[in-house]
């Protein structure tokens, strides 16, 4: 099991979008580093199959159905959370979608999907955890955010990308808001990672995204969770309202290799 063992033993978490891809591995690293872990999705047969194959001894995984875009969802996802096990620390908001429509084509409908899903549910989750938080010894939130919209921008990704701008200028704000209460506000910016959605692009496509990153591979989850982890724990506890990048240098050539 990845992670850090006992560095959040007695600490409970919550990821959104937990049962794939980087939320999933957010997830294994959490409960390999010794945390109850709470995991939402919208699909329970995978939320709950994943939640049986994250759970480690010490460290069990639980899934709860919720839709991200609904506050009460959430609020519910938050009240189970600290009903299971006494506590809430540690909030990883994760869900999100990334539908590619030109934004010559897009529809209002497109946009909403997008901002609800990924930046109206931000706020909804902040809310919903906010209390429980407040009366941990060392309450977390850890956004995930991308390197698309904060930093670059990509074809067909406009209304991705301004969710994600926004959701790191949310995060800021949040930060000085809640740090009297001894909680931090961080957001991890991924750039390519190996995911079950980007398997579908097919091995020439991955290969060429591989030439472009300096390190020349992809990321695959648990480089998220690893950051994540850090953010989460006490080895953070003095960095707040900041975004750290985990793209293998991805952004930083000024004119691809």
């Amino acid at each position: 099991m990845p992670g850090v063992p006992g560095l959040l033993t007695g600490r409970t978490a919550v990821v959104t979008g937990g049962t794939r891809g980087i939320g999933r591995g957010v997830a294994e690293v959490l409960c390999g580093s010794a945390a109850r872990v709470v995991i939402s999705g919208r699909d329970a047969v995978r939320g709950k199959q994943a939640a049986a194959d994250i759970s480690a001894i010490g460290a069990p995984c639980h899934f709860y159905q919720a839709d991200v875009r609904s506050r009460e969802d959430l609020a519910a996802l938050a009240g189970y959370a600290h009903d299971q096990f006494g506590s809430l620390d540690i909030l990883v908001h994760n869900a999100g979608v990334y539908p590619e429509v030109l934004l010559a084509e897009m529809t209002e409908d497109d946009w909403d999907l997008v901002h609800d899903t990924n930046l109206k549910s931000t706020f909804f989750a902040f809310r919903a955890c906010l209390p429980f938080l407040k009366r941990s010894p060392a309450g977390r939130i850890v956004l995930i955010s991308s390197i698309t919209g904060p930093i670059t921008g990509y074809p067909g990704l406009a209304a991705y990308g301004a969710s994600k701008a926004g959701m790191n200028g949310f995060m800021r704000t949040a930060a000085i808001e809640v740090a009297p209460f001894g909680i931090t506000v961080n957001a991890v910016e991924p750039g390519s990672i190996r995911t079950e959605g980007l398997a579908d692009l097919g091995a020439q496509a991955i290969q060429s995204m591989e030439a472009l990153i300096p390190l020349h591979r992809l990321g695959n989850p648990h480089d998220v969770a690893n950051a994540v982890l850090y953010l989460a724990s006490d080895l953070a506890s003095f960095v707040t309202g900041q975004s750290v990048v985990v793209d293998g240098g991805q952004i930083l050539p000024e004119i691809p290799s």
